[in-house]
């Protein structure tokens, strides 16, 4: 096959997969398949839990997340049935390194499964007040250090600051009666309190990352003592706004059901519901393009590491996962101001200290306006907002970013 069919071919196939996701924005905005897809998802859950019943049950759960708690230097094999590669894509996993966390770090606080790192500083004197970043459950915190030059804790790093991350682990099945109070009240108040005893300090910085960000905004609005400055980042704060597909997805899931039947969530069946948001595109568009790159090594290596992180989804602590979707994504309580944890009113209008409110321009999970809603929440009169060209997790990663978003954080912890 010459040359000049190659690029035919390629091109009509990127015709085809631009219609496809064009056409499937268009379905799937609307209120039918959202039902649809509800009702599927439910009635999967019902032949599971009848199948369980009769005993007859062969369904086991794919735990597609990293089993190893500090899975930072394994070079491990992508399962085949986790990712979805075209035919020949597969064996690259073999053969092509997938290292990630470059950065130097100490674990300084464990309990359960949970792990509080604080990477080694870069600078002589870093900044006084320490970053705590706080990561999504849905995903490995690796992504926040991917590789070297890739890499917002190694930005942070060079520009002095004093960087700990939070490392929530995977959960089992003994975690399924893990709630939101457990994960925001015990876990992440708990780290906060060794960080601030090991610096003698009163208050530390807060950096909140998707899911993340929306567990330091719920934090911060309940234990404000204990925050100096917080920063949001592709955090959802409004979950009905028009154009998040996710939150149309999930509103007609049965989430007791789901929850009742599995216990925790498979870390493999959010996969596929992130993939649900642009399949054309994320199963099989970035393969295409990926053919460009198979003589390049270093792109193809940063192609298999971004492959390792997106599949590489812990369980979900079941009780956890059901308030968020349910309270958050369902019943968009957060701006309403209906949260509850820990049997405590989470009041975002009580939050009236320095926010720095980051989002990306071309964010398919976490729309614009989902983010920019926290304007309207807090009282705070230091408000600031940063919106960053790229995607939700482009503007941590991409080369336009590398060194965008580690200034703006850093200048704007420095001005206060």
């Amino acid at each position: 096959m010459t040359v000049e069919n190659i690029t035919a071919l390629k091109e009509y196939f990127n015709l085809w997969l631009e219609a496809g996701e064009k056409a499937y924005a268009e379905v799937a905005f609307t209120e039918e398949y959202s039902r649809n897809f509800g009702g599927l998802v439910n009635a999967l859950m019902g032949m599971r839990r009848e199948l369980d019943g009769r005993g007859q049950s062969k369904i086991t759960p794919v735990r597609a997340g990293s089993r190893d708690l500090d899975d930072f230097t394994l070079t491990p094999s992508i399962p085949p049935h986790i990712l979805p590669m075209p035919p020949g894509f597969g064996g690259l996993s073999d053969t092509v390194p997938v290292e990630v966390g470059p950065s130097a770090r100490d674990e300084v606080y464990r309990e359960d499964k949970v792990r509080l790192y604080r990477y080694r500083p870069l600078a002589d004197e870093p900044h006084a007040v320490p970053v705590l970043i706080v990561y999504a459950l849905v995903n490995r915190p690796y992504i926040m250090d991917l590789q070297d030059g890739r890499s917002l804790i190694q930005g942070l790093l060079k520009a002095g600051l004093d960087v700990y991350l939070l490392d929530w682990g995977c959960p089992d099945e003994g975690d399924t009666g893990l709630t939101l109070d457990d994960y925001i009240n015990r876990y992440l108040d708990n780290s906060v309190d060794a960080i601030w005893q090991r610096h003698g300090l009163d208050r530390i910085n807060l950096l909140g990352v998707c899911q993340g960000g929306t567990f330091c905004l719920c934090y911060t609005a309940l234990r404000q003592d204990k925050v100096a400055n917080l920063v949001t980042s592709v955090t959802p704060v409004d979950f009905h706004t028009p154009r998040d597909l996710l939150s149309h997805l999930v509103r007609h899931v049965d989430m007791d059901l789901a929850v009742d039947t599995l216990g925790n969530i498979p870390g493999e069946f959010l996969n596929w519901l992130f993939l649900m948001l642009r399949p054309y595109k994320l199963t099989g568009k970035k393969y295409l393009d990926a053919l460009d790159i198979l003589d390049d090594s270093d792109r193809l290596a940063t192609f298999m590491r971004m492959e390792k992180w997106i599949f590489d989804s812990p369980d979900q602590a079941g009780a956890a996962c059901r308030q968020f979707a349910r309270d958050f994504y369902q019943g968009n309580k957060l701006v309403k101001g209906e949260v509850e944890i820990g049997g405590n009113r989470v009041d975002l209008e009580a939050i009236n200290i320095p926010v720095l409110n980051i989002f990306a321009a071309n964010d398919h999970l976490v729309p614009v306006d989902a983010s920019k809603a926290l304007a309207g929440c807090v009282s705070s009169e230091d408000y600031t907002e940063l919106e960053l060209p790229g995607g939700h997790i482009g503007i941590y990663v991409g080369a336009g970013a590398r060194e965008t978003l580690p200034a703006a954080i850093n200048d704007w912890i420095r001005a206060r």
